[in-house]
């Protein structure tokens, strides 16, 4: 019978005062992730001086991380040589690269803790609950001014919550949903309502940001949860549960979302949003008649044209996470992020059903970066903060499924 070998450590409370300490501000990192209203947000100072001392103070990268760490280097090599493309480098295309490379370390950080300490896979997914809960909340209060300058937390009549950009909004609250999830349907009967409200709130938001790629997220990762679970659930009484629980969650979002429409701007926004393509989706110079263009112009410029340049000669941006590549990181960051997309995604695969104390964890942040793979063909994930953390999250699991095979071995 298997088991997860541990090497008995000598207690030390010191040692155990200063790990404790700092995992909560690892979490409270977490948490500051939902609140980027200005740049920079207290999330990258936070980050950026923790990501520091860790590795001053020896955060190991090992065998199974340093691939990870290769490839977002060679991503933004990718990044620094597009920006030798252009004739006049202003300073936001510099911050451009800076922040590229700050987000791939956050993510090789990420990695390299969990892989340290698995046990810190269930304080990250409680701080960024949290942090969904809280930011979710001000963008419904925000949408029906609930107070007085409450319209802060929205744009364009969309929810928007502590973010700059409802679109963004919208996918960073599914990882929380899908952890709320996953705990009722595994959970006592007796804690689910609380994990109700919680995903209701959650939902509600995600339906509020008025965000196609979020509704799309939202949808395809919800229904992967129940299916994977199912897959590895195989008693009646577990399956029995899910149809139950999954029946009520349908219905309860079915009346919110009846209750919601009644309100005219809602109704009409919804009704405007639904459409499958918009205004600036078709037509001369839409978003797909870029996509078309801009990939004919990689072909031209094999080291990209620079970050933040496709917007100056098109109408828009690229939208367009493969694309973003070839622009901004030329194609040796695009051979490389798909690499890494390949990669990651296989090896969460790999694992993802083998009953381990991370395998929860895994299974949601697997799921929600196949969704954020799936949703970049319409928009940029190129610089959300929490993309880089279910990254991190799922090359932190690998890494430490491969530290319990070693142990089994010895």
């Amino acid at each position: 019978m298997s088991a997860v070998v541990n090497q008995a450590r000598p207690f030390n409370p010191q040692a155990a005062a200063v790990q404790l300490m700092i995992s909560w501000i690892m979490a409270l990192g977490v948490f500051l992730s939902g609140f980027v209203i200005s740049e920079p947000a207290p999330y990258e100072l936070l980050m950026v001086g923790q990501v520091a001392l860790w590795f001053l103070f020896g955060l190991k990268i090992s065998r199974v991380v340093a691939p990870l760490l290769a490839l977002l280097l060679v991503f933004n090599v990718g990044g620094l040589l597009a920006l030798t493309m252009l004739r006049n480098i202003l300073t936001e295309q510099v911050l451009y690269v800076a922040v590229s490379i700050f987000l791939a370390l956050t993510a090789v950080f990420y990695a390299a803790v969990i892989e340290d300490r698995p046990q810190r896979l269930k304080l990250i997914f409680q701080a960024w609950v949290a942090a969904a809960i809280i930011t979710g909340m001000l963008g419904i209060l925000g949408y029906f001014h609930a107070f007085p300058g409450a319209e802060m937390f929205t744009r364009y009549d969309r929810a928007m919550g502590a973010f700059q950009d409802p679109n963004v909004f919208g996918p960073f609250l599914v990882a929380p949903t899908l952890y709320l999830m996953h705990g009722m349907l595994k959970g006592r009967l007796l804690e689910s309502p609380l994990r109700i409200v919680g995903i209701l709130i959650l939902a509600f938001a995600v339906f509020l940001s008025f965000s196609r790629a979020a509704w799309g997220l939202f949808l395809f990762c919800t229904v992967a949860l129940v299916f994977v679970m199912l897959l590895k659930e195989r008693t009646n009484a577990f399956r029995l549960k899910i149809l139950v629980l999954s029946l009520a969650a349908v219905i309860s979002m079915v009346l919110a979302l009846s209750v919601a429409l009644q309100f005219e701007k809602v109704r009409a926004l919804f009704e405007t949003r639904t459409q499958l393509v918009q205004e600036y989706d078709g037509g001369h110079l839409g978003r797909f008649a870029r996509h078309r263009l801009g990939f004919e112009l990689a072909m031209e410029r094999p080291l990209g044209i620079g970050p933040m340049m496709f917007g100056r000669i098109f109408p828009e941006d690229e939208h367009n996470i493969w694309l973003k590549s070839l622009m901004a990181y030329g194609w040796i960051g695009f051979v490389s992020y798909v690499t890494l997309m390949i990669w990651t995604v296989s090896m969460g695969f790999r694992y993802l059903l083998r009953e381990r104390p991370w395998q929860p964890y895994l299974m949601v942040a697997w799921i929600v970066l196949v969704g954020h793979i799936l949703i970049g063909n319409v928009i940029d994930t190129d610089h959300w903060r929490h993309f880089y953390l279910v990254l991190g999250i799922v090359w932190g699991c690998g890494a430490a499924e491969w530290r319990h095979q070693r142990a089994l071995r010895n």
